[in-house]
C-alpha cells in the first residue's frame, strides 16, 4: 500500500511540474515580454524531466522531451 501511495506521490508531482510549464508556455503568448516566460517554460519542464529521471519514469522522459524540444521550436518560430 506504501508502495502505491509513494507511485501516486510521485505521478502528482509529475503532473504538478507538467502543469507549471504548459502555464509559463500558455503565459508567453500573452507576454509583451515572452522571453521570460520561455525561460520558466523551459525550467519546468526541465525540473519535470529531471523528476522523471530520478524516479525511472522513461516514458516520461521522452514525452517531456519531445515537449520541450516542440516549445523551443514555437518560440524560435514566433519570438526571434
Amino acid at each position: 500500500m506504501a508502495d502505491q501511495e509513494d507511485k501516486a506521490s510521485k505521478v502528482a508531482h509529475l503532473e504538478y511540474l507538467k502543469a507549471e510549464g504548459e502555464k509559463a508556455y500558455d503565459r508567453m503568448y500573452d507576454s509583451r515580454y515572452p522571453t521570460g516566460e520561455y525561460a520558466d517554460t523551459k525550467d519546468w519542464f526541465r525540473a519535470a524531466i529531471q523528476y522523471a529521471e530520478e524516479n525511472g519514469m522513461t516514458e516520461e522522459v521522452e514525452t517531456l522531451e519531445k515537449r520541450l524540444e516542440h516549445v523551443k521550436a514555437v518560440f524560435r518560430s514566433q519570438f526571434t
